[in-house]
């Protein structure tokens, strides 16, 4: 069986394996592609015969990854109409994330 983390990063968690890439919340510190990062906040930790859970994080478990790239996702048009007012207003909102791509589990 793979080894598997949960981790925690900006309010959602993950659940990864390695090589695994996925889009987080915009990090700070880590502006290029190819920057180092690491989370900290651990929720669970399995390599198919020991599982280790924490209450609520891992104490000094640690799970490595590489910036692939900060990107912002599609426009989202957000429309509030009134009838019968002649009332309208348009926003648009573009998320900014940052694809991660994971290389070591604790």
């Amino acid at each position: 069986m793979a080894k598997i983390a949960i981790i925690e990063t900006g309010g959602k968690q993950y659940v990864v394996t390695n090589d695994t890439v996925l889009n987080v919340e915009l990090l700070k510190g880590a502006e290029k592609a190819g920057d180092k990062i690491t989370f900290d906040k651990v929720l669970l930790t399995d390599d198919g015969s020991k599982l280790d859970m924490g209450a609520p994080y891992i104490k000094g478990a640690k799970v490595s990854a590489e910036l692939v790239e900060n990107g912002r996702a599609p426009k989202v048009v957000v429309m509030r109409y009134r009838q019968k007012s002649r009332y309208t207003k348009k926003k648009g909102h573009r998320q900014a994330f940052a694809k991660v791509r994971i290389t070591a589990l604790p």
